[in-house]
């Protein structure tokens, strides 16, 4: 079997088998597909190779001669990214073969650096250390896109502050609120999501370096038997760290997998805060509520059999994503429980997941930058919808003023009664209330209808709009 790319004729050529997006449209084409794909991992293993080569160039261990050579082969073009994928089947994991066609390519142009390549590793080293930064550059992609998603959703709190809308809880309408908080909330939880990924790539990213068993007895042997420990142990991982930009860790994780749990869980949250707002616009485009619409694009949420229909595609994307990623992430947090010092199978099982929840996360939070950039807010539906219960949205605030007077529980009580008598006839709930002898010289009806104006019942909503974009330690926004 060959590991050389065979010429073929100019221009894409996609085989039967890749997966090219077809059942997962919310990843398809955004930049973090091609930042996770095949060979962008193989490019990351590559690169891990090179790095291990130039840090162990750093320590005096290899020539540094040949660590460039290295260097200059760890191309992903120069091989066959199938042909490693179905050699990877007798070995269980891609890395044996890379090595042997990295070798190759090497010794073309230099056998004597060629044995310098993969020096001291193993497989689990260079995998592990690959996915790492197949991560660090996924969530560079998702971060900013965040960013933009968080800078749009203030643009939206700031200017609907005072748009008064029907609040919902349990799906019905509760008391009224303003799109300003709804949006301030949407970003909130944005922001939050971007700090975590941020956090976790800064510290929660580290290289790879265990050896055989986690014992780095491989690099210490080639580095020679005088060699100190804590050369390997210090300056060889700091070396490592520092050529690929990933943290050092305490201890060789073969089999301690929290830096993989703990991505998977910040990807889950992530998927999570952008579902909230997917689900959200959802509801409120529907038809009977209006309140929203997602941008307008020709031909975008076209109907196969309604042609009146313009579907919420954007949004139904995004809560695809929000669904798949948090079972995602249960399977790399199942993945913590390897045994002995390198795992057969629990290792192997976070692949695929891992890579499908950052396709996923990085897709939909591409997808939500364009979602709120565009979104159409439409406040005349709003302040239509918030006359639906003739009132009975402000009742809480009138039964607040009353118990003073009457008594907390008879007020309650009052209110929930000509509550059902209102919404039995279909009458305004400041007349039935009117019209209640026990009221009688207690509320008038002009003063019913003025604590029934939902206006005026939106509490702190705007205060609180402007404490969320003015919180101290968020750093701003950048300019879309």
């Amino acid at each position: 079997m060959t590991f050389a790319r065979e010429p073929g004729p100019p221009g894409p050529v996609v085989p039967s088998h890749a997966d090219v997006g077809l059942l997962s449209p919310v990843r398809a084409g955004t930049p973090v597909e091609a930042a996770v794909g095949d060979t962008a991992w193989l490019q990351a293993m590559l690169d891990a190779e090179a790095a291990l080569a130039r840090a162990q160039a750093r320590c005096g261990t290899v020539p540094p001669r040949a660590a460039a050579v290295i260097s200059a082969a760890a191309r992903a073009e120069l091989l066959d990214v199938r042909a490693l994928a179905l050699a990877a089947r007798e070995t269980a994991n891609p890395v044996v073969a890379l090595v042997k066609a990295l070798t190759a390519v090497v010794a073309e142009r230099s056998p004597e650096a060629a044995e310098y390549v993969h020096r001291g590793s193993t497989s689990q080293d260079v995998f592990d250390t690959g996915a790492m930064l197949v991560a660090q550059r996924a969530l560079r992609i998702t971060v900013a896109d965040l960013r933009s998603v968080a800078a749009a959703l203030a643009d939206l709190a700031a200017a609907h502050r005072d748009t008064v809308m029907a609040g919902r809880t349990l799906a019905l309408h509760a008391v009224p609120t303003t799109f300003g908080l709804k949006a301030a909330g949407w970003r909130q939880l944005v922001l939050e999501a971007a700090e975590r990924l941020e956090r976790v790539a800064r510290d929660g990213l580290p290289v790879a370096l265990g050896g055989a068993a986690g014992t780095l007895a491989g690099y210490l042997q080639y580095a020679g038997e005088d060699t100190v420990p804590a050369v390997v142990l210090d300056e060889l991982g700091a070396a490592f760290a520092a050529e690929t930009g990933l943290a050092v860790p305490a201890l060789p994780w073969h089999a301690l997998r929290t830096p993989v749990a703990d991505l998977g869980a910040a990807l889950a949250h992530t998927a999570g805060a952008l579902g909230k707002i997917a689900v959200d616009v959802l509801v409120l485009t529907r038809t009977e509520a209006g309140e929203v619409a997602e941008p307008a694009v020709e031909g975008r949420g076209a109907s196969s059999a309604m042609p009146h229909k313009r579907n919420p595609v954007l949004a139904t994307m995004i809560r695809s994503a929000s669904v798949q990623v948090p079972a995602l992430a249960s399977v790399l947090a199942q993945c913590l429980v390897t045994e002995d010092e390198r795992s057969a199978g629990m290792w192997h099982a976070e692949w695929q997941p891992l890579r499908e929840a950052l396709r996923l996360t990085g897709g939909a939070a591409h997808t939500a930058v364009e979602l709120v950039r565009g979104l159409v807010v439409r406040p005349e539906r709003m302040r239509a919808n918030l006359g639906a219960t003739g009132g009975q949205l402000v009742s809480e605030r009138v039964s607040a003023v009353l118990a003073p007077r009457i008594g907390k529980s008879a007020a309650k009580e009052l209110l929930t009664r000509a509550s059902l008598l209102a919404a039995a006839t279909g009458r305004p709930l400041a007349d039935v209330l009117a019209e209640l002898p026990e009221l009688a010289g207690v509320l008038s009806r002009g003063q019913a209808a003025a604590l029934l104006d939902p206006d005026g019942y939106t509490g702190a909503a705007g205060a609180l709009v402007d404490r969320a974009l003015t919180a101290p330690g968020r750093r701003p926004a950048p300019t879309p």
